[in-house]
Formats: C-alpha cells, structure tokens, sequence
C-alpha cells in the first residue's frame, strides 16, 4: 500500500512543480563578456583626436546637441516625442582611445541610452456641500503635470550601431578638413635699415616745425617788405 501511495504522489508533486512561475532570469546574465569583436567598437586609421571630431559631426549632422567635448570622449543628447503624451531622449557617449597594434589607430567606443518618459496627470477633487444630497465630490484637474522618467534602456546592438559607424567613417575619410595655423607658426621680422633708406615710399618725409619767437620774427619781416613795395614804385612818377 506505500509503494502504491508513493506512485500515485509522484504526479502530484510533478503537477504542482510545472504550475509555479519559473524565476525570471536578470538581465545582467546576458552579458556574455566576450573576446571576439564588439558591436559597439570600431577601429579606425586615425588618431584618437581625429576620430572623437569624426564622431562629433556624424552626430552634429544628425541634430543631437553635444553637451560635453574632449579630445577623447563625446557626449551628445537628442529629444524626441513619439505622442503627445510621451517623450524620449536619446544619450550618446563616445570614448576614442589608441588602437592595439599599429600607430595612428584608434578605437571608437559607442554607447546609446534611451530614457523614456511620461505625462503624469494630477487630480485634485473639490467637494460641495449640499444640505438635500450631502457631499458631492466634483474632480478638478490642476496645472500640476509633469513628465516622469518611466524608463530607461541602453540601445541593443545593431543596425543603429552600424549606421553611425558608416557616417563616422564618411566625415574621417570624405569630407575635407582645414588645419588651423599654429600660433607658434606665425612669426614677424622687422625689416633691414637698407631697404627703409632705400626705398622713397617707405622713407618718412621731415615735418620742419618753427619756434614761436622766429615764427614772430618771420612774420614783421614780410610786412616790411609788403610795406616798402609801393613807396619805392612810387618814386619815379614824381
């Protein structure tokens, strides 16, 4: 009678193992780790500088607003709203280090969070009193919306990913880029005493400035002889 009981117990016990909820498995298990390519790296031949101003007008040309630049690491935000009622931003972050084997590669990290939110609608309720019926309770919506913050996911790997890849390498490789001129470049010589000499143009003209007390004399001198003009012409006549 035991051995028949335990026989029949047996599928009890199995029926009510397979109705319990299995544990869900976190999501930090999935990461798996591993050494073989990464789908959110890609080495480029250019140096790291070179490669975090690629990434920066991949995404300028893209309207994400850059909230932090350095000569290795580019941070940028973009806004989106899918409804009236939800919005979303989308965070870029882009690490640029030296590549493993060779010189002038680099390593291009990338990284996209997306943070969802949401409109949250607060009611407030008024009551009016009224002697016949009692208390009747009246909902009165307030000013008081606000977005919450309702998620928050980095973006799976993949065609995202590679797209901003593909355009990083067309602002590297295509699109031409001026080099500014050193400061340290640009140096000034005075010319040589010879050629200031030699040349009228660039000779600088005397400017003769008289003394007040010759001046005076300069003058009383050319009133007497202004003076004594007419005399002397006058006298042959008589």
């Amino acid at each position: 009678m035991r051995i028949r009981f335990l026989f029949l117990g047996l599928p009890l016990f199995a029926l009510a193992a397979c109705g319990g909820k299995a544990t869900p498995t976190p999501s930090y298990q999935q990461e798996l780790f591993s050494t073989g390519p990464s789908p959110y790296a890609r080495t480029f031949e250019a140096p790291t500088k070179e490669a975090c101003e690629a990434a920066r007008r991949a995404l300028l040309s893209q309207g994400f607003l850059t909230t932090m630049v350095q000569p290795d690491t580019v941070d940028a935000n973009k806004n989106f709203q899918p409804t009236p009622e939800t919005h979303v931003v989308v965070s870029f972050h882009v690490v640029c280090t030296p590549g493993e084997n060779t010189t002038n590669t680099s390593i291009a990290y990338v990284n996209a969070v997306q943070d969802g939110y949401a409109l949250k609608k607060s009611d407030t309720s008024a009551s009016v009193g009224l002697s016949v019926l009692g208390s009747l309770s009246l909902p009165i919506r307030s000013n008081s919306d606000a977005m919450v913050k309702i998620s928050s996911e980095t973006v799976p790997a993949g065609k995202f990913y590679d797209r901003f890849f593909t355009l990083m390498n067309h602002y590297l490789y295509t699109v031409p880029r001026s080099s500014p001129i050193a400061g340290e470049t640009i140096r000034s010589e005075a010319l040589a005493p010879s050629l200031i000499l030699n040349s009228p143009e660039l000779t600088p003209t005397p400017i003769v400035v008289q003394a007040p007390a010759a001046a005076a004399t300069a003058i009383h001198a050319s009133d007497a002889v202004a003076a004594s003009a007419p005399a002397q012409a006058s006298s042959p006549m008589q």
